[in-house]
């Protein structure tokens, strides 16, 4: 990725996080903001977090907020811990253990009978899955997790109460050795801004030196239905057998030609081997999305015929979901 698309893409990060939560709200003074901890606002051009600094970042809203508690769900491939942000209420995060167990209990059904269930979703909050830099060469999701758990921690609008409130939101670096090795690479030589040579000049992502996930490089997303990879089975294992989010949201990068993102609803036909729920669920969420940006004038977004996505790749950590009943 040259220096012109990370450029262009920090619009995305500004659209899917405005889409999410207003920009209308106060931050609580004693959070951090990431230029404060990182020397520059995420998402400024030319300028990227490598993994160290969204570990180190992670920490210290952990210390600082309440909302939040940090959890490594295993080693990578080169040995770093992926971590896992859990954001929610105080109260919420007091109580973890019992709303994942109302989760799980929820997904797989067993010994539940349709009385309970609605008893449960009534004591439950929902569990949503948020990710970023699964291919580490589309930087943006990376930046937009560091900057989406700021914004979750520190913000005090009512509608952040309220998600905070009805909502656990789990945030994971899909493949945290990828963005060490990307964000090192790009900002190579970035001690030397005093010279006579731009950042603009110096910046680009061209003769990347080996693969950016230790074996498989752009295929990390094809193994979500083998488990070969260290990250693969830290995320499966989150996802399949602790806890079963209602909504996983997999960022990847860029959008189709002619558009800035896309979102769901995916192209017809769908896949005609899920529970028809999950479609129809994608595009309620999907259009819930679109109508945010519409009515913010926000515009660049695609969606059907827009792009060539659909729900018939089965492999990747999107669309494997899907044979779990999530959205």
């Amino acid at each position: 990725m040259s220096s012109r698309p990370l450029h262009r893409w920090t619009f995305v990060l500004t659209a899917v996080l405005s889409a999410t939560v207003s920009l209308s709200a106060q931050s609580a003074p004693k959070i951090t903001p990431p230029k404060d901890a990182l020397g520059f606002n995420l998402g400024d051009d030319y300028m990227v977090a490598n993994y160290t600094q969204l570990e180190a970042y992670w920490k210290k809203l952990v210390s600082e907020s309440d909302r939040m508690k940090l959890v490594s769900i295993g080693k990578t491939e080169e040995g770093r811990d992926q971590w896992m942000a859990i954001v929610s209420s105080p109260e919420n995060i007091k109580n973890l253990d019992k709303y994942k167990q109302i989760s799980r209990r929820l997904a797989l059904a067993e010994g539940v009978s349709e009385e309970q269930a609605h008893q449960l979703a009534a004591q439950g909050k929902a569990v949503v899955w948020i990710d970023g830099g699964l291919h580490a060469s589309e930087s943006v999701g990376s930046q937009q997790l560091m900057e989406m758990v700021y914004q979750m921690v520190s913000r005090t609008d009512p509608e952040t109460m309220r998600l905070l409130n009805d909502d656990i939101m789990l945030f994971v670096q899909a493949n945290p050795d990828g963005q060490e090795l990307v964000a090192n690479w790009y900002m190579r030589g970035s001690e030397k801004l005093d010279a006579p040579l731009r950042p603009q000049d110096q910046r680009d992502m061209n003769n990347l030196p080996r693969l950016y996930a230790k074996y498989i490089g752009h295929d990390d997303n094809r193994d979500f239905y083998m488990s070969n990879m260290k990250e693969t089975t830290n995320m499966n294992r989150q996802l399949f057998l602790e806890w079963f989010p209602q909504i996983m949201y997999n960022h990847h990068q860029t959008g189709p030609a002619g558009a800035v993102i896309f979102i769901p609803p995916f192209r017809d036909p769908f896949n005609y081997n899920f529970d028809p729920l999950v479609p129809l669920g994608i595009e309620m969420v999907g259009t819930a999305m679109h109508s945010r940006l519409v009515a913010e004038g926000k515009g660049g977004s695609a969606m059907r015929s827009g792009s060539s996505y659909s729900t018939w790749w089965n492999g990747g950590l999107r669309t494997i979901t899907y044979f779990h009943n999530m959205i």
